[in-house]
């Protein structure tokens, strides 16, 4: 199961996750919201398109309450930024000097401009942006934010960011109009949070564009 294909076809997985293992999905839901945040090397992994399958599935299923289920990811999204940000903290100045196998230098360089011109709420923004989201805590880290201060701008950004997901799926997700085009939707949900990381980058790009011929 490559992937891509689990990402656009998230609501099949996740309904044979829920046959084979029943309540247990939890536990499986934690760990990849846990890992996708808590790991700078794992970016890719399906965040807004999971929650939103979630969401649709415990309304469908009846096996997951959403509120269990808001409550749990949300723990998960606050420790795995936690995690992320004391790994930043740790080694994040020695990955800032050079590429390594998994990390690129760029993406953190990216990530910290966006981070220095935003400040605190960045940690906010970013829970709603893929990669972002990702290196967010860890330049957090890297850049010895006050912990007290992330940690405020964390739970903010993972109750936010959770409960939007999951609440729009339980609402909206077992529509008929929904259920027959999930997949389209699914990368409706990918492109639209990718768009205004782009439209950032671009802008940036033509504001220093603008400087070198000024």
């Amino acid at each position: 199961m490559d992937i891509i294909n689990f990402i656009l076809h998230i609501d099949q997985h996740l309904l044979e996750f829920i046959h084979a293992y029943g309540t247990w999905i939890y536990v499986i839901l934690f760990i990849i919201i846990f890992v996708e945040t808590g790991l700078v090397v794992m970016p890719f992994l399906p965040g807004d398109s999971m929650l939103f399958a979630a969401g649709a599935l415990a309304a469908s299923t009846g096996v997951m309450d959403p509120i269990t289920l808001i409550i749990l990811l949300c723990i998960a999204a606050i420790l795995g930024d936690t995690l992320n940000y004391h790994i930043g903290r740790y080694i994040g100045p020695k990955v800032f000097e050079r590429d390594s196998r998994f990390i690129k230098k760029e993406h953190l360089a990216k990530t910290h401009a966006f981070f220095e011109k935003h400040g605190g709420k960045t940690i906010v923004f970013a829970r709603f942006l893929p990669f972002f989201r990702t290196f967010a805590p860890f330049v957090a880290g890297a850049s010895s934010m006050n912990y007290r201060f992330f940690l405020m701008y964390n739970v903010i950004g993972a109750i936010l960011w959770i409960s939007s997901f999951v609440t729009l799926g339980y609402f909206f997700g077992n529509l008929p109009i929904v259920k027959d085009n999930f997949t389209l939707l699914i990368i409706a949900i990918i492109v639209l949070s990718i768009v205004p990381a782009v439209f950032e980058i671009v802008r940036n790009k033509f504001a220093g564009k603008n400087k070198k011929e000024g």
